[in-house]
């Protein structure tokens, strides 16, 4: 019997379902301080990783330190991982480039070349336009994001959706962009799609003073960035979900926009958030 309630120890491990040799080898070797917070990490990484099952070892580190709290390197939480049988969910890899318009009105030199990396905001973009499905019934419909992207900050300057990929979904995100950013003159990089090297597009980048920069033809590694941030969004909020209308996927498209700029941690901005990062530069100058 327990000796300071007077429990008999073989109704309590029937009630707990536990054997007798397991509470008297708990008694006799009671868990360390290691264990002990081993199991505490465990189950924040259970439940980030129910959240975020798109998340990798490295990532939910970051998360566990940026966001909980908790300090441990990129090995424990691996050990962890492995033990409680967590792994990311599948990585899926694009499947094609955009091709270029045949009959061009103006093209641009690579300037950017692939110098990823910028000093301070806005200093360089990149834009491109990818497509997402949804399905009514047996129908297939298509909606299209177009996005801006801060190679300083990796953060999403602005986007606009449509059902159509033409030159008002361009020509408005640019628009909503040099709205948000009037004292921009970034280097403005893009593929060769027919929007990009329209008079009109053109003619924009005159008139506020950037220098246009396009990918070489079939080169999409030329807009690494900009394609990577592609396969972000898709497989951690499109790929392995069936929308059925539009609204939700449009909803769940500007929610994770917006998740990616303050709250989605990236190493590359020393474990900030893209807006973190952003207004850090602004703090110090």
């Amino acid at each position: 019997m327990s000796s300071s309630k007077g429990y008999p120890v073989n109704k309590l491990c029937k009630y707990l379902n536990i054997t007798r040799s397991a509470y008297y080898h708990w008694l006799k070797h009671p868990q360390s301080n290691s264990e002990i917070q081993n199991e505490y990490i465990s189950s924040e990484i259970k439940r980030i990783h129910e959240q975020h099952p798109d998340m990798g070892y490295r990532r939910i580190r970051d998360e566990l330190d940026g966001h909980n709290g908790i300090h441990v390197n990129d090995k424990r939480v691996l050990r962890i991982c492995r033990k409680c049988d967590i792994k990311s969910t599948i990585k899926w890899k694009p499947k094609s480039c955009t091709r270029g318009d045949r009959n061009p009105d103006h093209v641009a030199k690579n300037y950017l070349q692939r110098e990823f990396h910028a000093d301070k905001p806005n200093e360089k973009w990149l834009t491109d336009v990818s497509e997402f499905k949804y399905y009514i019934g047996i129908e297939v419909h298509k909606i299209y994001l177009s996005a801006i992207l801060d190679l300083y900050d990796r953060r999403i300057v602005t986007f606009k959706i449509s059902e159509h990929n033409n030159n008002p979904l361009v020509m408005e995100t640019f628009d909503e962009a040099v709205h948000l950013e009037p004292d921009a003159h970034p280097l403005f990089h893009s593929d060769r799609g027919y929007q990009y090297t329209s008079t009109q597009f053109y003619n924009r980048l005159l008139e506020h003073h950037m220098k246009q920069s396009m990918s070489r033809v079939a080169h999409c590694i030329d807009n690494g960035p900009m394609e990577g941030f592609w396969g972000i969004l898709k497989r951690e909020m499109y790929y392995g979900h069936r929308f059925t209308n539009k609204e939700t996927l449009v909803n769940d498209i500007s929610k994770y926009i917006d998740y990616y700029n303050n709250q989605r941690l990236q190493r590359k901005l020393n474990v900030m958030t893209p807006m973190e990062f952003h207004n850090q530069y602004a703090k110090a100058v």
